[in-house]
């Protein structure tokens, strides 16, 4: 089966288009869409083609998953970052206390360096 991506689809007008991986670009209707997939452009997908009156046409479709990124798959779980949060949090409102006083905080570089892990976890 050909594999390519979404180019556009409108449920509304309920057509759309898929560009294949080798170029051509197929006529994607709603009736090839299985029931609750909601396509967005550049979605991977596989598909079979009819030929018919207005040239290829989608005859069914499946999606296919994409694969997760590599800082999605070192991503800590919710249950190893809230505690985390929590120092961080006290260790901030500490940081706080001293700045108010007119000092810097005696280990900023260690809070930015704490701020900066856990920025990298949020942002995957």
């Amino acid at each position: 089966m050909p594999t390519g991506k979404v180019k556009f689809f409108d449920e509304s007008k309920g057509f759309g288009f898929v560009l294949g991986d080798d170029g051509q670009e197929v006529h994607l209707p709603a009736a090839a869409v299985p029931l609750g997939v909601r396509l967005r452009p550049g979605m991977r997908v596989e598909y079979g083609i009819a030929e018919t009156r207005r040239g290829p046409a989608v005859l069914q479709l499946t999606v296919i998953p994409r694969e997760k990124s590599l800082s999605e798959q070192n991503r800590r779980s919710p249950e190893e970052i809230l505690p985390l949060i929590e120092d961080l949090i006290k260790i901030l409102d500490n940081s706080s206390n001293q700045l108010r006083r007119g000092r810097y905080p005696a280990h900023g570089a260690r809070i930015a360096q704490a701020l900066r892990a856990l920025a990298e976890d949020f942002d995957a």
